[in-house]
């Protein structure tokens, strides 16, 4: 079984309007995202907040999504992540951010061909890591176990890490303001154009 907890609680503040519902390709910023996600994974379990009604309707009859609302959402990301790995039963799982919509289901096999039990895998691009990264189970308990004002980071350090380079720069592209999306959005289109 291939799980993937993805983040979608934020409040968009940066953006200053919903950013998970704006427009992207043929769907939403947040549709790409879980479309990637959907292109490896069994499962997803996403982790609503702000406006989880809306999106809990929205997923509500997709089979391989689980919509779970976090209800301490503005205690900050962490308290989601806390949240939703509660739900994973895999072995290891993926930790994936709902408004990170050029990720491709290329990002998640090429983390998951890696092998090693207790070992977080991180995609790497020109140097740079990114994300979704690929956590092993025993991540869970010292998520659920971290003490307050703790973060990802702060857990991560007590795992082996491993670095995994991928080709798509996609993984650094998450859309928090109205530039961000003006220039992610030129550059999707600009790569799609080469393809063509």
């Amino acid at each position: 079984m291939k799980e993937c907890v993805m983040l979608a609680a934020g409040l968009s503040s940066r953006m200053g309007k919903w950013k998970m519902m704006m427009p992207w390709g043929a769907g939403t910023i947040l549709d790409s995202a879980l479309d990637s996600a959907l292109a490896f994974c069994d499962r997803v379990v996403l982790v609503t907040g702000f406006r989880g009604d809306e999106l809990a309707a929205y997923y509500q009859h997709h089979p391989a999504i689980k919509v779970v609302h976090n209800p301490n959402y503005q205690a900050g990301m962490f308290s989601s992540i806390q949240y939703g790995v509660s739900h994973i039963r895999a072995e290891r799982f993926f930790l994936a951010l709902g408004d990170m919509p050029e990720v491709t289901g290329d990002v998640y096999r090429t983390l998951w061909a890696c092998s090693g039990r207790d070992t977080c895998f991180i995609p790497v691009y020109q140097q740079g890591k990114g994300h979704p990264i690929l956590l092993p189970q025993s991540a869970i308990a010292l998520i659920h176990n971290a003490p307050p004002g703790a973060t990802l980071r702060d857990v991560i350090k007590q795992i082996a890490t491993c670095a995994v380079p991928v080709t798509e720069q996609g993984i650094h592209w998450d859309v928090d303001t109205p530039l961000q999306y003006q220039q992610i959005a030129q550059l999707r289109h600009s790569l799609l154009v080469e393809q063509n």
